[in-house]
């Protein structure tokens, strides 16, 4: 047996370009549960469900830019495509069941507890389910007790990121937040690959799935280019509050209307 390390291939820009993309999700979507606050009805669902979408996203992203940089000795890797973007249905899922509960939930307590522990599975299910579709000429364990400690991490650090993204106000909570939600995700990411241990049993049959290139850069650039765009359109729109602000109050329109008649 022996510990993945073959993850840095291509040295630690790896962990710093994963690592950004999961903010840039978690930024993107902790910025659309606050305007959620601000709405109810349709519009309310509406910004929680492009919440989670952004945030899984985010974090799924992460998750195929630090697989991208693996490579075994002794045998060729590929990717079970569904169970793949299975982990990807599971972080949207689980992400949405958390930031549902914080936004409809009538006690801030138990919502915030609900939203980080569900919040923090999804980021440890989308791992492992992800983790689970590499295929190779070997088998694949993991330590129990650093499995336990990844999704400790990430239950902690996503409770504390929706709590800051609701206590903070502001364009600075929201970045302070998604830079710990962000936090979560990739090191919940690399607390499980430590966890994980393999054995190579050389090996001549063609393996199933996708490679790298076939699958997982395509979907790198689809999500992120997906990700920077929304977030530039959530960051020059308006607040509702500054809305009001920027429009003429009836008195103001009246006194206009006198001025030109």
């Amino acid at each position: 047996m022996e510990h993945l390390h073959h993850f840095f291939q291509y040295g630690p820009v790896t962990a710093v370009v994963a690592y950004v993309m999961a903010c840039v999700g978690a930024g993107l979507g902790l910025r659309c549960m606050v305007r959620a606050a601000e709405v109810t009805g349709a519009a309310k669902y509406s910004w929680l469900a492009t919440s989670a979408v952004a945030v899984g996203s985010g974090i799924w992203i992460m998750h195929l830019i630090v697989i991208l940089g693996f490579g075994l000795e002794g045998s060729p890797v590929r990717y079970d495509v569904p169970l793949t973007l299975l982990s990807l249905l599971a972080a949207i899922l689980l992400v949405g069941v958390g930031l549902f509960a914080v936004g409809y939930s009538t006690s801030f307590v138990r919502g915030l507890l609900i939203g980080g522990v569900a919040c923090g599975l999804g980021i440890a299910a989308m791992h492992y389910i992800g983790m689970a579709g590499m295929r190779f000429h070997g088998t694949m364990s993991h330590d129990a007790t650093l499995v336990g400690v990844s999704i400790g991490i990430a239950i902690g650090a996503a409770t504390l990121a929706l709590w800051l993204s609701l206590h903070v106000r502001g364009f600075r909570g929201t970045v302070i937040a998604a830079l710990v939600m962000g936090a979560a995700a990739t090191v919940t990411e690399y607390t499980g690959i430590v966890a994980i241990q393999v054995a190579i049993v050389p090996g001549t049959s063609v393996l199933p799935g996708a490679s790298a290139v076939e699958f997982l850069f395509p979907f790198i650039v689809i999500f992120g280019s997906f990700l920077f765009l929304s977030s530039a359109f959530v960051a020059l729109s308006p607040f509702r509050h500054e809305r009001d602000a920027a429009a003429p109050t009836s008195a103001t329109r009246g006194r206009d209307s006198h001025l030109v008649s």
